[in-house]
């Protein structure tokens, strides 16, 4: 009898243990899946914030960058851009927090096959910049494009009639053409637009005013050009770019790359997602003639 007691407790203990390790099982993939890389990550650490395409907005690189300087153990910071540029504003809010962020930790930018315009706006604030020796960067400058569609008008029979409060108030309105004076406002503009990307480098790469001034054309470089400039710090490529923001910050070993933290969703809902993306982005784009910008118009872009 005694003995049969004793084969029912080990059995009970038996099933709890099971159930135990089930459920540390369980609760293992739950943190692996949705609790962030940087509380799974140990040991020393670098964030990596990419930078793709048109910069349009700020808001998602600006947070990284504020949650990551935040981070005490995040060593350092890369800014993984391939990019023509964008926005004038969304560029020059990404530029200051860089600014912001290097008196606390090191930041390093790597560039992928573009960084040119705000791409290059933003990486001159960082510490060290790395790009390989065909990457397409530089192009400092700045474009202002307007859509006009009044002969289209004229064919169907369709005329705008606008009232304002002032000369200036439809500049740039698409059913007509820029008068004179409407150009020659736009170019002073552009003009001080210009200054403050010129400036911006200058302060961020340490290069005298005038120096920066004569390569601000709007031209491109490649890497290699760039280096010789002054505007690029290294060749190398984005692991060139970790063992550099592993010795500025240092850190001795191996170091973990910490990227942010993605929402994760269905592959249908990420589809679907990825579809309305596309069509907002064209939207977006034929609104936003007009916008100033600090963009390369070239065929990588």
């Amino acid at each position: 009898m005694v003995g049969n007691n004793k084969h029912s407790v080990l059995i009970v203990f038996a099933i709890i243990g099971g159930i135990a390790v089930f459920l540390i099982a369980i609760m293992a993939l739950a943190t692996k899946l949705f609790l962030p890389s940087s509380i799974l990550s140990f040991g020393n650490k670098i964030g990596v914030i990419p930078i793709y395409g048109v910069i349009s907005d700020s808001d998602a690189v600006t947070s990284q960058l504020v949650k990551f300087r935040k981070n005490k153990s995040i060593k350092a910071i890369i800014l993984r851009i391939n990019s023509p540029g964008g926005g004038v504003g969304a560029s020059q809010e990404i530029y200051r927090e860089v600014q912001k962020t290097t008196k606390s930790k090191k930041v390093i930018v790597s560039m992928g096959g573009v960084a040119a315009s705000g791409g290059y706006y933003i990486a001159s604030a960082a510490d060290k910049i790395v790009a390989n020796p065909g990457t397409i960067t530089g192009s400092i400058g700045v474009i202002m494009e307007f859509v006009r569609y009044e002969e289209i008008l004229k064919k169907i029979g369709i005329k705008f009639e606008v009232l304002k409060s002032g000369e200036f108030k439809d500049i740039g309105s698409p059913h007509r053409e820029l008068t004179e004076r409407e150009k020659e406002l736009i170019k002073t503009l552009i003009a001080n637009i210009q200054d403050q990307f010129v400036k911006a480098v200058a302060d961020g790469r340490h290069l005298p005013l005038e120096k920066t001034r004569n390569l601000a054309d709007g031209r491109i470089f490649s890497g290699a050009q760039a280096r010789e400039l002054g505007l690029v710090d290294e060749l190398g490529n984005f692991q060139d770019a970790v063992d550099i923001a592993r010795d500025l910050s240092g850190i001795k070993g191996d170091v973990s790359l910490i990227y942010p933290q993605k929402n994760r969703m269905k592959f249908f809902d990420k589809f679907m997602e990825n579809i309305a993306d596309s069509v907002m982005r064209v939207m977006q784009d034929m609104k936003n003639k007009g916008g100033l910008e600090y963009r390369w118009n070239g065929l990588l872009s």
